[in-house]
């Protein structure tokens, strides 16, 4: 009996091999989808012409063979060995795409033999010869294929079908372009907006915190009056009361002493990573892909697994590659200095090695991969500046996981100052290090962008519960809220994943976070693009704006078709394919109900009367009856082809992807110089960014954030150096300082 088995790609087919040789047959990679589905003219030459339609064929799309990349080689090679084979053991990824993509070729095909299933969530051998060890009857799993292939059928009807119309209907006379339409990357948009209206709407209030020193026996230290949000002091007069309430008083102090504990942060998953890259080094979310991508499958690389990963939990199994992973890693110059001969192992979902958090999830924690640990600095050496400090990063979450927990006392002062006859509480908090732990894994430089604890923390002196100290050199600080932050690329990836937080309705924010919000981690990054490409989105130094045309598509999809702009309808469509997957609908009537949601939001905007999108590129109206233009040949997943027509080439380039897409992105041309690495820089330091351009005279410079000043502050303090003024008023400035001095 031949069997074959299909991998969803080459570096996953080369570790089956490794894995299991040849005992259960010819395995065969596949590249991400080799299909498309077909264009809307290639079903109905009717639709070739752009019009308020609803592209729903009276069946399927039909697949049709891909040509990107190798992917025709590829189909070729499996069609070849096809018919030479009774057996097909499907090893693709064991989510709903993968499915999708491994079963799709063979209905494309016509297989008829028996299929099988491994299911696998890493791809150290063990995990693979586990799964291999416990096929499954692919039949088992036809409804997630059915479901898949519900979500690419009505993502093409609904994408494409709502595109073409908001096109026609809402673009302004005169002017070109493509209002691409998508249920991920139009309430991606609805995102950014909210946040910018909220921001324009913010009315910053005033209030006040008191501040006053306090004496005790073992010496002095600040104490501070400040009421949570709900309590803030609006009007200074009552300030300055307590101020002079406290001027002079005396009493006793409740002193709290705890000893407590924290664990190390979770490992990364793509959308952790690139909210990071982007607070700690202003990198966009497709930069932070891009240089994973190149550490992960570049030519003599391979040193991280699968970036595009969705979970933050690495397999049990893979417990056993600790030791050898911590030696070489502390071997290297960079972390020489950890004592990691007895790493700590965390299991369960509060640690970092859980089974059952990865049920049901394709690709673990993102972490140095083991298999190349024998000629690790070779490989290091080879790496840019960006590569190694993205690997810095990711080696130091891997040892900060096996450490032990970072401990520390910390003390908590109270004091009550009687005023008009109640008691107002002054505080003082102070932390001391015991043990560092994990932290010894990042030294100075921060986790994850977020400081430890909101209070301000100071070092107190000795002092003991009930014992005297009296209040003195009070002063009113004046105190002004501060309207949200924009997003950046990388913070808007993690508003995607955690988009149930923009949706009320209880059931679909819990779905939604099931679903871990719209798109994908594959996918986020290029949906984020396409909107910039498409004048959706505009950038104000690192951080992404709203375009007027893109404020202006926001504000008339939700007032007239707000389904199209809520993150929730995402949420209705897992619902709807859940079902499928139960065996409680048919994938066939979830495309209709979606198909019948579209058409009626056609007739929506058919019928709006509201002002039209300037997208702010002049020129001829859009000529109806040309054909549509593929940027990609992926085409299942875009947004919305634009019309081709020869003026209109940079509308065309302007429509992203929607959707679950294919997940190997583009790389980078070869030939490019890469920037030369420091002999100087360890191999995996965590090196600082090459010092950007000086600005021209006449250019505006950027301020730094309030967070990144205060960091350099606590840097300045703790290392005893000097703080020059340039650190405080320019980002650039600010931005080597801590590069220099967090580590």
């Amino acid at each position: 009996m031949a069997t074959l088995i299909i991998t969803e790609k080459s570096s996953q087919a080369k570790d089956l091999r490794a894995a299991l040789g040849d005992r259960y047959g010819r395995i065969l990679p596949a590249e991400g989808h080799l299909l498309r589905l077909a264009e809307p003219d290639e079903v109905n030459p009717d639709w070739k012409r752009w019009s308020p339609t609803l592209l729903k064929p009276d069946g399927l799309y039909p697949t049709r063979p891909d040509s990107g990349g190798n992917k025709t080689a590829k189909l070729a090679a499996i069609k070849a060995a096809l018919k030479g084979c009774d057996q097909v053991i499907l090893a693709t990824d064991c989510d709903r795409e993968g499915q999708l993509i491994g079963q799709e070729i063979l209905e494309h095909l016509g297989f008829r033999g028996r299929v099988q299933r491994a299911l696998f969530t890493a791809q150290d051998p063990k995990t693979i010869r586990d799964a291999f060890a416990k096929l499954k009857p692919n039949t088992e799993l036809r409804p997630l294929y059915e479901a898949a292939v519900a979500r690419q059928q009505a993502d093409q009807i609904f994408n494409l079908s709502l595109t073409r119309t908001a096109t026609k209907t809402l673009l302004a006379p005169g002017t070109r372009g493509v209002i691409g339409i998508g249920r991920v990357k139009t309430p991606t948009l609805s995102i950014v907006c909210l946040r910018e209206l909220e921001i324009r709407n913010f009315k910053p209030e005033d209030y006040f915190e008191v501040v006053a020193t306090a004496t005790a026996a073992g010496g002095s230290f600040l104490m501070r009056h400040a009421p949570p949000p709900k309590d803030r002091i609006k009007d200074r007069a009552r300030a300055e009361a307590i101020a002079r309430a406290a001027d002079g008083h005396g009493g006793p102090l409740s002193v709290t002493v705890e000893d407590r504990r924290q664990a190390p942060p979770k490992l990364y998953d793509l959308p952790a990573l690139q909210k990071t890259c982007g607070q700690r080094w202003g990198w966009t979310a497709d930069r932070t892909l891009e240089v994973a991508q190149e550490l992960y499958d570049g030519e003599g690389k391979k040193l991280i697994t699968y970036p595009r990963a969705e979970a933050r939990y690495l397999s049990e199994n893979q417990i056993a590659d600790v030791p050898a992973i911590t030696g070489a890693l502390t071997r290297l110059r960079g972390f020489a200095h950890l004592d990691i001969s007895r790493p700590v192992i965390r299991r369960g979902k509060s640690g970092h090695f859980c089974d059952k958090a990865l049920e049901g999830v394709s690709h673990h924690a993102i972490v140095p991969n083991v298999n190349v640990l024998d000629d690790l600095e070779s490989r290091l050496n080879r790496l840019t500046d960006d590569e190694k400090r993205l690997y810095a990063l990711i080696c130091r979450s891997y040892l900060a996981a096996v450490m032990p927990d970072y401990e520390y006392r910390q003390t908590t002062v109270l004091m009550n100052v009687p005023v008009e006859g109640k008691p107002v509480v002054f505080r003082a908090v102070g932390r001391i290090p015991l043990k560092l732990g994990w932290k010894a894994a990042f030294g100075s430089a921060e986790t994850d962008g977020k400081p430890d604890e909101k209070e301000e923390e100071q070092t107190l002196p000795p002092l003991a519960d009930g014992e005297p100290a009296r209040l003195s050199e009070p002063r009113v600080e004046a105190k002004r809220t501060q309207a949200p932050p924009r997003y950046n690329e990388g913070t808007l990836v993690d508003a995607m994943q955690n988009a149930w937080r923009f949706v009320e309705d209880p059931a679909l924010r819990d779905r939604l976070k099931e679903a871990k919000g719209i798109g994908t981690p594959a996918t986020r990054a290029e949906i984020i693009k396409g909107l910039r490409r498409q004048n959706l989105l505009g950038a104000d130094g690192k951080w992404l704006v709203p375009t007027p045309a893109g404020l202006q598509l926001f504000e008339t999809l939700r007032g007239a078709a707000p389904t199209l702009v809520d993150p929730g309808t995402t949420a209705l469509w897992e619902m709807r394919l859940d079902e499928v997957v139960v065996g409680r609908a048919d994938f066939r009537s979830v495309i209709d109900g979606i198909a019948d949601e579209a058409g009626r939001l056609i007739g929506v905007l058919v019928g709006n009367r509201g002002p039209a999108v300037d997208l702010g590129v002049r020129g001829g109206p859009i000529r109806a009856g040309r054909g549509v233009g593929r940027r990609r040949s992926t085409s299942p997943r875009a947004a919305g082809a634009a019309p081709r027509t020869r003026t209109r080439k940079a509308a065309v380039a302007a429509v992203g992807m929607d959707g679950e897409a294919p997940k190997k992105p583009r790389r980078s041309r070869k030939g490019k110089a890469a920037p030369e690495v420091p002999d100087s820089i360890a191999p995996v330091a965590d090196a600082a960014p090459p010092a950007p351009a000086a600005p021209s005279s006449g250019a505006r410079r950027k301020a730094p954030t309030d967070k990144m000043v205060a960091f350099a502050r606590s840097l300045a303090d703790h290392k005893g150096v000097e703080l020059p003024d340039t650190v405080l008023q320019d980002f650039d400035s600010c931005r080597r300082f801590l590069d220099q001095h967090a580590r």
